[in-house]
């Protein structure tokens, strides 16, 4: 069943995050595999808004207590974008600062330290910052000059230095300018350029930084084949690009089909993802191997992993090709959509938000926890305010203030 819900006017924003295996961190940290569901939404007047699995702070509302509501992130006002990492979450404000708050072991705050913190904390040195997103253990800031910065978790080149040592603070990924977008995939990181090229770094077992190796590279890489590009996004092991002529192309794990393209076989270079046509928007999630896409029709599908009904299309049967999140009564009109670790997340012109999908620490955003509802439900949410149609998640391509 659907679960919807109203955010506030203005700006809105929705971030959902996901989990990726770590090593064991310094400081008590959840078992591999512990789910990280929070969500974030921004709502008017610039206000954020929290939800879900919050053992380590990650709601930023001072406490280490699940929601299954949203609750208000403390403290934070002018908010105009959010971004969702493993445990930890992020907003950017209009004056351009960037915040972090809930779990730090790697730095991934990137305040200097790696204390964890229940409310949100300035990351050092970042200024006119226009987006952020959110990786396993690490957070990338695009800024206003065309630059990414990246810091936290660095075992893999994730922060794309050229270097394998963690960060507390923000550094700057090397060879990179005049980049539009960005976007993480766990322990990958996507830019978008203003020429319409995909770049990755860090982590490549599957393939994911779809240059054609399995090779992980500390320093930006060319995702190869690819121009054109006006929006990109980030799943588990899988990247994921959307063409200015309305296609999708995808690359790296396919374990689950999450390439969209009818095999199961993975991909190091991009591969097109069948039966879509006219797509606006893309999304991924960062754990459960699903994708995500929203149409100029205002329909939105799925395809991949549906061991929780995160594909909303009223089943647990895993596809290999896109199918319509469809909801009891049909979910259209869609305007923005995002993706968590197992769940999926859309925004409607009516200013509804819509979940489906797992629904154990109460990520689907309504009063009550069953672990999953296969068809879309209505999310609860502050009462009286309409959001305007913007979505960012921890893999989609951010709004600029």
């Amino acid at each position: 069943m659907f679960r919807r819900g109203r955010l506030g006017m203005g700006a809105v924003a929705l971030a959902a995050a996901g989990i990726v295996a770590l090593p064991a961190a310094a400081t008590a940290a959840p078992a591999w595999g512990t789910p990280s569901r929070q969500h974030l939404a921004v709502a008017g007047p610039g206000t954020e808004w929290s939800w879900g699995y919050n053992g380590l702070g990650q709601l930023g509302n001072g406490t280490t207590t699940n929601s299954a509501v949203p609750v208000r992130v403390s403290g934070l006002t002018d908010v105009v974008g959010v971004a969702a990492g493993r445990y930890a979450g992020y907003a950017v404000r209009r004056d351009g600062t960037a915040w972090s708050w809930g779990y730090n072991a790697y730095g991934q705050l990137g305040n200097g330290t790696i204390t964890n913190s229940r409310v949100p904390v300035r990351i050092s040195g970042l200024s006119r910052v226009v987006a952020l997103a959110g990786g396993a253990a690490n957070g990338y800031a695009l800024r206003q000059d065309g630059t990414v910065w990246s810091w936290g978790y660095n075992n893999y080149g994730q922060l794309g230095n050229g270097t394998t040592t963690n960060s507390r603070v923000p550094v700057r990924v090397r060879g990179l300018s005049r980049v539009i977008a960005i976007a993480s995939g766990g322990l990958t990181g996507y830019a978008l350029r203003q020429d319409g090229t995909v770049w990755s770094w860090g982590y490549n077992d599957e393939g994911q930084l779809g240059n054609g190796t399995t090779a992980n590279s500390p320093i930006p890489v060319r995702v190869s084949g690819l121009s054109g590009v006006t929006a990109i996004a980030g799943g588990r092991e899988t990247g994921y690009a959307l063409r200015q002529d309305g296609t999708v192309g995808a690359w790296g794990a396919n374990d689950e089909g999450q390439l969209g393209n009818g095999t199961t076989v993975s991909s190091t270079v991009p591969v097109a993802i069948r039966n879509l046509s006219e797509v606006t928007a893309i999304a991924a999630s960062s754990e459960g191997n699903s994708g995500y896409a929203l149409r100029g029709d205002g329909t939105a599908w799925a395809w991949g992993l549906n061991n929780t009904g995160q594909l909303g299309n009223g089943t647990d049967d895993t596809s290999l090709v896109p199918v319509q999140v469809s909801g009891s009564t049909g979910l259209v009109g869609v305007t923005a959509i995002s993706a968590g670790s197992f769940s999926g997340y859309a925004l409607r012109a009516d200013g509804t938000v819509w979940a489906w999908g797992s629904n154990f620490f109460g990520q689907l955003g309504h009063s009550t926890t069953p672990p999953t509802a296969c068809f879309p439900s209505r999310s609860a949410a502050s009462p009286g305010r309409k959001p305007s149609l913007v979505v960012a998640s921890a893999g989609t391509r951010s709004s600029t203030p």
